[in-house]
């Protein structure tokens, strides 16, 4: 079912300007990413934002619709 597990890592990426961090949320049904945050250090905000912005996408996870 749509939105019933989200699955969350963290990768960095390199860049000409160092190092950036990617945290992301995905819906494990759909495969779909609906949360993603761009940033410079791998703190607690990076990944809340990310899963802040999968909440504003698809509503909280166990809901249906």
């Amino acid at each position: 079912m749509v939105n019933r597990v989200w699955w969350r890592d963290i990768t960095y990426v390199p860049t000409a300007e160092g190092w950036l961090y990617l945290a992301t949320v995905q819906d494990l049904f759909s495969r779909r990413i609906v949360g993603w945050a761009l940033g410079e250090n791998l703190e607690a905000e990076l990944v809340c934002e990310a899963f802040e912005q999968a909440m504003q996408t698809r509503g909280s996870v166990g809901s249906v619709g």
